[in-house]
């Protein structure tokens, strides 16, 4: 029977529990992912202040004015929120002038490589200064990314003391919602994303492998430079051929769910969430343990279910086809080598899930 140190009352179990919690979160997220949501059920809680998107190129023109209106729009499909998404900001934003402190428009484009770039000491700088100011007013700091897995194993290193979380959700799922939002609002940011990234990565060999293996055909326009093909591969979402969007974004799943594969203190799979009491229960007790904080999980969709409800309007994609991409993903993680048992088999449960899915894709 192990010892036990002290009654469960006793003040120095306190102190000693409270200086082994994590001094912050951050949410490592993809596009589409329902990461939005899992910020906003941390965002709900006293004790923390969360920021959205730091990395987001949109915080390069932040202004004071400009924050009340960054809100949830029909084109979003986003959860309504109590305030503005950069609210948070505030303190780091100056009269008449735009920009958040330290912020530069090199943070916004995620990394794979395996030691950090050079900027990567001026991304740190920056996002210890939101940290640092946010505990210096009795708050915990929160951070929710959407390009920041490439640089995963970066951040755990840079920051030790922050409980780092993957959001993960099964590929055809996540796709399936920035595409119809493209569809339904001639919107064709969630489509580009992955051609953008991978374009301009695609000098890395790790990302250039990703690219061959998953068949991918990127934009023919060279990065000139990154604002320029941005808004080629804008273009070319807008007549995409289907497939090889979804390959696309399979390519860039996959790379990042290998990133999550070495760095992340907890995993949240929001196929489960959705429709598994228990599980929420549990990530709620898992936040308790490591950080302190109890978010609650349990109004979570089941997000499955509404891509299964969905299948009829997923048109311009041979789903079929998709198995070779899902089985030729999983061989590309578990080649890499340093993942876990456990977390390949969830990789693997998420392709069988998108085989099923895209199945009825035509």
């Amino acid at each position: 029977m192990p010892l036990s140190y002290g009654s469960p009352h006793d003040p120095s179990n306190d102190a000693a529990r409270n200086s082994a919690l994590k001094q912050a979160v951050f949410l490592h997220t993809g596009w589409r992912s329902a990461g939005t949501w899992v910020w906003s059920r941390l965002r709900e809680l006293d004790t923390v202040t969360a920021f959205y998107e730091p990395l987001s190129n949109v915080l390069a023109d932040l202004s004071l004015a400009d924050v009340s209106a960054s809100r949830p729009t029909l084109t979003s499909g986003h959860p309504p929120l109590d305030a503005p998404y950069f609210d948070e900001y505030r303190p780091f934003l100056r009269d008449g002038a735009r920009g958040v402190d330290g912020y530069r428009r090199g943070f916004s484009l995620d990394r794979f490589a395996s030691v950090p770039d050079a900027e990567f000491p001026a991304l740190q700088a920056y996002l210890r200064n939101l940290c640092e100011r946010t505990t210096e007013q009795g708050s915990l700091p929160v951070f929710k990314f959407c390009r920041s897995s490439g640089r995963l194993p970066w951040l755990k290193q840079a920051f030790p003391q922050a409980m780092h979380v993957g959001v993960l959700r099964n590929p055809a799922s996540q796709f399936a919602s920035g595409w119809l939002l493209g569809r339904q609002w001639s919107n064709p940011f969630f489509v580009a994303a992955p051609f953008r990234v991978l374009g301009l990565n695609q000098t890395d060999p790790l990302v250039r492998q990703a690219i061959e293996i998953c068949g991918v055909s990127l934009p023919p326009a060279a990065p000139t430079s990154d604002d320029a093909y941005a808004m080629a591969c804008e273009q070319y979402a807008r007549t995409a051929e289907g497939n090889n969007a979804y390959r696309a974004f399979v390519a860039l799943w996959i790379l990042c769910a290998l990133r999550m594969a070495g760095g992340v203190d907890l995993l949240i799979d929001m196929d489960r969430l959705g429709t598994s009491p228990d599980y929420a229960a549990g990530l709620r007790a898992a936040f308790e343990a490591q950080s302190g904080l109890s978010p609650d999980f349990s109004s979570a969709r089941d997000l499955v279910d509404e891509t299964r409800r969905g299948a009829a309007r997923m048109s311009g994609i041979d789903g079929r086809a998709m198995r070779a991409v899902h089985s030729a993903a999983l061989k590309f993680l578990k080649a890499q080598g340093g993942a876990d048992a456990g977390f390949v088999e969830v990789i693997r449960e998420k392709m069988v899930l998108a085989n099923e899915l895209t199945d009825a894709w035509r």
